[in-house]
């Protein structure tokens, strides 16, 4: 199925809002035992890093990359290329792993994936303002 380019970046700003709220959604479930103000302040840190380090750079790469994209109609999954979903992949793969089998403690799920997924949230929505941005320049 093929939709115009911009619609790649509200495609992408759904998954990976999706995403975010899931995660996070487990990381609050578990923190309840261990709120703390240490604890927060290294939830802040997890989001910052993911923000400033992976996620906002993500953001700026694939909105460029659909920007730039010659042909107006694109398949509805060329939101992300090859490596970003691999990458897709494996976070899935060891964050069900890391819960599945208990790798690490509750504290860790509670602290990371809460930071993460905020993280991974404020991506989804980044993404959503780009779109909002291409349909404003389009007027």
């Amino acid at each position: 199925m093929k939709v115009q380019k911009k619609y790649l970046l509200l495609i992408a700003g759904f998954v990976w809002a999706v995403a975010g709220f899931n995660i996070l959604k487990l990381g609050l479930e578990a923190y309840p035992p261990y709120i703390s103000v240490i604890n927060f302040i290294l939830s802040l840190l997890v989001f910052g890093i993911f923000m400033k380090f992976v996620f906002y750079k993500m953001v700026q790469k694939h909105t460029n990359r659909i920007i730039s994209y010659e042909e107006e109609l694109q398949l509805f999954i060329r939101f992300f290329d090859i490596q970003a979903f691999c990458i897709m992949a494996f976070m899935m793969t060891m964050g069900i792993s890391l819960r599945a089998f208990h790798l690490v403690p509750d504290i860790f799920i509670a602290v990371f994936y809460t930071g993460l997924g905020v993280s991974l949230l404020c991506a989804g929505i980044l993404f959503l303002v780009q779109f909002y941005l291409n349909i404003k320049e389009e007027k």
